[in-house]
């Protein structure tokens, strides 16, 4: 004898996806991690997290001819901390940057990009990073920044008169956590 369940239609189809809630959110929480992750920043060709090597080729490919070649210095106090720079230039618009990188345990762990003009520098840099990124998540006088999971993109600008310096830095948390292996804690 089939039984018929009491109650309006729309209370039982209620009742039916609740059952298959708890289903439904395990399915959600058991997909791997690496699923779910967000690519890379990534700024005119340069990205975070990548190996040494790739950031640079990329750097020594872009660099300005009348500039010095890719400098890295080593941490003093370890060897897995390397602070990398050059001049460059961008051909697909021109834009000139010294770049530099943080390189840890062998991973870009930040990259900045510098450059001084006018006023015009500015707003350039404030049309390419909207154009790259979108809208800026979090913004006062002087900077705007965007998020990616836990990378950062942050543009600053400064002024005196009608000179302007910009930076443009990326870096990504977990990687930059990891600095304070290397660095000994002061006591008081």
């Amino acid at each position: 004898m089939e039984r018929r369940a009491r109650g309006k239609p729309r209370a039982r189809f209620y009742i039916r996806a609740m059952r298959r809630a708890p289903v439904l959110a395990w399915l959600l929480w058991s997909v791997p991690a690496a699923a779910q992750s967000i690519s890379p920043l990534t700024y005119r060709g340069f990205t975070l997290a990548v190996p040494y090597t790739a950031f640079a080729d990329r750097a020594r490919s872009l660099a300005a001819s009348d500039s010095a070649l890719l400098l890295c210095n080593t941490s003093r106090r370890t060897a897995q901390l390397m602070e990398c720079g050059v001049q460059t230039v961008d051909p697909a618009d021109s834009a000139r940057f010294y770049v530099a990188a943080y390189v840890l345990e062998g991973k870009v762990a930040f990259l900045s990009f510098g450059d001084s003009g006018t006023v015009e520098l500015v707003n350039r840099a404030q049309r390419d990073m909207e154009a790259h990124f979108g809208r800026p998540r979090g913004s006062r006088a002087g900077m705007w920044e965007w998020r990616a999971g836990r990378e950062v993109a942050r543009l600053t600008w400064r002024g005196r008169g009608g000179a302007r310096w910009i930076y443009i830095a990326l870096w990504d948390e977990p990687l930059m956590d990891r600095i304070a292996r290397y660095v000994p804690r002061r006591t008081h």
